[in-house]
């Protein structure tokens, strides 16, 4: 049997060579919140890549987490599409969140159809960013998306429930809002290892653009 040698003494010896980890390019889509930069590798959400708030329920600030980045694309005028949103956006909480109206797209959409019609637009090359609400996706439907942003250099936000959490996602970021207490924890990040530790929610900012839990940020549109 041979002998076990270790490591080290290999390395000391210069009879293998090791490697330098690549450092991974800075994000050009930093999420607006220093705190979240801070512990995600590139410095911000994954570039043409699909990342995913998981949420207990809803109204907890999860439009609050996504309306620095929507507003600072929309203002460099990118247009970025909400796909068949549970509630009617209510144009008034968008633009005081900095968000141009004039290049937000909702698209309405059977729930059948609703990641159908996401993937088309990730994949369209015509949104900076495009925002949906999968409802039960599979692995295959989750692929599909994670693709499309890919071809279409798009930047994907998905918003699932909490319980997505028990499955494996190919979703490049996963953050999961909680109430109790109020916290964020990085579930994945590709590129680098989750922060044992969750960040205080909300996330603290210079200017927040609205109230996480202010009830004019939407209206029921369930029918």
């Amino acid at each position: 049997m041979n002998s076990v040698v270790a490591l080290d003494s290999l390395l000391d010896a210069r009879r293998l060579w090791r490697g330098q980890p690549q450092a991974r390019p800075s994000s050009r889509q930093p999420t607006g919140f220093p705190a979240l930069d801070a512990v995600l590798p590139s410095g911000g959400w994954p570039e043409a890549a699909l990342s995913e708030a998981l949420l207990p329920l809803d109204g907890i600030g999860e439009l609050a987490l996504l309306w620095p980045t929507l507003a600072r694309l929309t203002q460099a005028g990118g247009l970025v599409a909400l796909v068949a949103p549970p509630y009617l956006p209510f144009p008034a909480a968008w633009a005081n969140a900095g968000v141009r109206l004039d290049r937000l797209q909702v698209v309405r959409a059977e729930p059948r159809d609703a990641a159908w019609a996401a993937e088309q637009c990730l994949r369209s090359a015509a949104c900076a960013a495009v925002l949906c609400w999968p409802q039960q996706p599979d692995d295959r439907t989750l692929r599909r998306l994670q693709l499309a942003a890919e071809t279409g250099q798009c930047l994907g936000l998905a918003l699932r429930p909490s319980s997505a959490a028990a499955h494996a996602s190919p979703a490049a970021l996963r953050l999961a809002l909680e109430v109790r207490p109020p916290q964020l924890r990085v579930l994945k990040c590709r590129g680098g290892n989750p922060p044992a530790r969750p960040l205080s929610w909300p996330l603290p900012v210079g200017e927040s653009p609205a109230p996480p839990n202010d009830p004019r940020t939407a209206v029921p549109d369930r029918a």
